[in-house]
């Protein structure tokens, strides 16, 4: 059977005053970043995968498409 030293475990001397700062999170704050995120992530991927002719946001304007359009074939989107 092995010893704690051998298995690499710290001993008791060099545990014994370690302390663990961690950061206080409210519900608040981590629903805000959640929110945030996923609004993001929605118009991102509305911009790369869904902005052309009917649905745009623009109009008939196609400077999104073509500044995306790249991105688009790369990442799977068909757009013509």
């Amino acid at each position: 059977m092995s010893t704690a030293a051998e298995r690499g475990a710290l001993p008791q001397t060099l545990t014994q005053g370690l302390t663990l700062d961690t950061p206080t999170v409210s519900a608040i704050n981590v629903a805000l970043v959640l929110t945030m995120t996923t609004v993001l992530a929605l118009l991102a991927y509305y911009f790369l995968g869904y902005d052309q002719g009917a649905v745009s946001v623009f109009g008939s304007d196609t400077h999104v498409h073509e500044f995306v359009h790249d991105s688009r074939h790369f990442l799977g989107f068909p757009c013509h």
